[in-house]
């Protein structure tokens, strides 16, 4: 008899698998469908040797000194700071948008303050932001929307960023400044060793095992537990009684070159040109010395593997029926961005599932830690994660 099954090999899973073998002693089966552990987090070397990220890039980054201490007893870290810039009117530009953005693409030479008064000026008064539309053209107008945002964000999600809730392109920010990295956070860094190896040490515990090429559907009738924590789609565990909650899907086409480096930075973001959206070069990531280099081009798709939320008033509203079911199913615990139908980042998935083991180990709500700065979560997001009877946002 397990004490838990848990059904997926991801984040959530296996940071639950981990808290409640080792330090609650429980005994815990993961099993996932997919041949291995890791999720869509999950690295490997290829034939030549270069350690790529199968499902595209995974960089790590939070404010959370809880979350990266957690994950540190697992890895080493390596410092990193993401890079990205954007192919715009051909040239390659820093992504988030910048003061180095504007100077360059319009061959200018503004101060911070002077961009400032620029954007000022551009800028399209909205009066309530509700899309991902409002949030862009509000801060920067409608060149600069049109030449990074509008056709990157219909590749991307299939839909106009008119129609798009503006948690979408919020995640994006703008600066005056010369800062170029990606991310902001506190904590950046990616595991020395790659995040299976990482996934693979804190999996390993006597009293976890682990299935793999297998769906729950196959097991639970023949393999005894008391209670379930699932971590994959929510529509799914209910046989869509409500319907298909929609997703965006990814296609990965992963490519080895003959030459060591083949961009200047990690990431090269396509908005305009091309039918992918981004490229990325692993080594950047994974500071491995290689001879050759591998990359990898992103095709959305509309069909496909889980990837992305898709966030809409209708969608929340449909995720919310099955919000109910899940909350009135007893003994199942639903974790994690695909169980919860939220657009979260890798640190927040770690953090729901660490307040979740102490809510399971019988912390009372007021005495949980609140979770700080985990990426900038919203005020009622955080408190959620932490407990609180406060739905989570569409926003998340």
């Amino acid at each position: 008899m397990f004490d838990y099954l848990i059904v997926g090999a991801g984040f959530a899973g296996s940071v639950l698998a981990e808290r409640l073998a080792s330090y609650s002693n429980k005994k815990v089966l993961v099993i996932d469908k997919r041949p291995h552990i890791g999720g869509n987090a999950y690295d490997h070397y290829n034939e030549e040797g270069i350690l790529v990220h199968k499902y595209g890039p995974h960089i790590f980054h939070t404010n959370s000194k809880e979350v990266f201490e957690y994950l540190g007893q697992f890895t080493e870290w390596r410092s990193y700071e993401h890079r990205v810039l954007a192919s715009v009117d051909g040239q390659q530009v820093p992504m988030p948008i910048n003061l180095d953005t504007i100077n360059q693409l319009y061959g200018l030479n503004l101060t911070s303050f002077e961009l400032d008064k620029f954007f000022e000026s551009v800028a399209e008064k909205v009066d309530t932001v509700r899309t991902s539309e409002d949030v862009v053209v509000s801060k920067v107008g409608r060149e600069l929307y049109e030449k990074f945002f509008k056709n990157y964000t219909r590749k991307q999600w299939g839909m106009d960023p008119s129609e798009l809730d503006k948690s979408v392109t919020s995640r994006v920010p703008t600066r005056t400044n010369r800062d170029d990295r990606y991310f902001t956070d506190t904590y950046q860094a990616m595991p020395l060793h790659g995040f299976t190896k990482m996934f693979e040490k804190m999996l390993d515990h006597p009293n976890i095992k682990i299935m793999l090429n297998t769906d729950y559907h196959e097991i639970i009738d023949f393999i005894p537990f008391k209670e379930m924590i699932f971590t994959g789609p929510v529509d799914e565990y209910f046989d869509f009684k409500f319907g298909k909650l929609p997703y965006r899907s990814l296609e990965f086409k992963h490519e080895t070159l003959n030459k060591e480096v083949f961009q200047p930075v990690a990431v090269v973001n396509y908005p305009n040109d091309h039918l992918y959206t981004r490229v990325t070069e692993f080594k950047y990531l994974t500071g491995q010395q290689h001879q050759k280099t591998s990359v990898v081009y992103e095709f959305p798709r509309a069909e496909g593997d889980p990837y992305y939320p898709v966030p809409r008033p209708e969608n929340a509203e449909l995720y919310n029926q099955y919000k109910k079911l899940a909350e009135a199913t007893p003994n199942v615990h639903f974790v994690g961005r695909l169980a919860t139908y939220k657009y979260y980042n890798m640190d927040q998935v770690v953090a729901q599932a660490l307040t979740l083991h102490k809510k399971l180990m019988g912390s009372p709500k007021e005495e949980l830690p609140e979770v700080e700065g985990v990426s900038g979560l919203p005020k009622e997001v955080r408190q959620a994660l932490n407990g609180s009877s406060t739905k989570l946002s569409t926003n998340g």
